[in-house]
């Protein structure tokens, strides 16, 4: 096929288009806090001079802009609204929320071509559906007040839209009997999402188990969590009592025995003591009985050197008469 033979086909498609898409009502599904597009396809309007559109939700306009003869756009719109830049070359009109409340659930948005402050018919009608995902349910076990073998369970999930659908299963078959549960859900008057609570009271047999399940068929979402119940037979119970004597006994002999080591390692320093100080005592008393010997040595030494000044001295006596004579 020619290429000019595709260009025609092609314009024929776009300008069946918007009879596809909005000749009825579509809604699109946003999630809360997320982007969405809302599509509007018009490339009829490629041709137009001076093209003014409006986008309204509900009766409210939301979005006005114009694209006149010399290129320049004029565009108002309430905050989190636009329309994409290249709109009046592509023809794609499509309305844009930066973020979606879930307090716009099933909202009819729609766009009409203004001239002259006149409005022609819906060119453009899109639904918006919101949804938001719930969290993980928590499942926790709670004392029950009346003892015996009943069981009490709690599951809560929150931060989800819209109301979810809460349910139990027992053993991963059978529904709780009647009156055993009671369910809370509670809105959340701020955002609009919704929190759920439920309570399960039930007699679990050994080994037995609860499931919770939360769904949100508007995401096609299903979450669950379980809680399994383990009864101990007489054996595991005598086994861990029987461990936990052993464990006490070990501790207790671990503790004797340094308790042992301890007092003997205390013994040995006072007998180490005792010898050091038998020791020193022995040192002194030896130093004692060897200094006497040495003074009687160092006399007899000294003896001879005091008999020869005494035979000096005489000597020097003697030589004195022999003098005086001579004179």
């Amino acid at each position: 096929m020619p290429a000019a033979g595709w260009r025609t086909l092609f314009l024929l498609l776009l300008l069946l288009l918007p009879v596809c898409c909005c000749g009825e009502e579509e809604c699109v599904l946003g999630l809360v806090g997320r982007p969405v597009s809302l599509p509007c396809f018009l490339p009829q309007l490629l041709t137009s001079v001076n093209l003014s559109i409006v986008w309204r939700r509900g009766e409210e306009v939301v979005l006005w802009s114009v694209w006149r003869e010399d290129g320049e756009v004029e565009e108002w719109s309430v905050s989190r609204f636009s329309t994409p830049e290249d709109a009046s070359l592509s023809g794609n009109f499509s309305l844009q929320l930066h973020s979606v409340a879930a307090s716009e659930n099933n909202t009819h948005f729609s766009l009409v071509e203004t001239s002259g402050g006149n409005s022609s018919s819906e060119l453009c009608s899109v639904c918006l559906q919101t949804a938001a995902s719930f969290s993980t349910p928590l499942l926790q076990r709670e004392e029950s007040k009346h003892g015996g073998g009943e069981a009490v369970f709690s599951c809560e999930s929150s931060g989800g839209f819209p109301a979810p659908t809460l349910s139990w299963l027992i053993n991963n078959k059978e529904d709780p009997p009647p009156g055993a549960v009671t369910t809370i859900t509670t809105p959340l008057p701020d955002t609009q999402l919704f929190n759920i609570s439920s309570r399960l009271t039930v007699n679990l047999s050994k080994g037995g188990g609860v499931t919770c399940i939360v769904e949100n068929p508007k995401l096609n979402e299903t979450l669950s969590s379980s809680s399994y119940s383990v009864t101990r037979s007489a054996v595991q119970i005598r086994a861990s009592e029987a461990m936990w004597i052993f464990s006490t006994a070990l501790c207790v002999v671990v503790g004797v025995m340094v308790l042992m080591g301890v007092a003997y390692q205390i013994h040995l320093d006072r007998i180490h003591k005792r010898k050091k100080h038998d020791f020193q005592k022995l040192q002194s008393r030896g130093y004692k009985r060897r200094s006497p010997d040495k003074e009687e040595e160092e006399e007899e030494a000294m003896k001879p050197e005091e008999e020869e000044e005494e035979e000096k001295e005489k000597k020097k006596e003697a030589m004195k008469p022999e003098k005086e004579s001579e004179v």
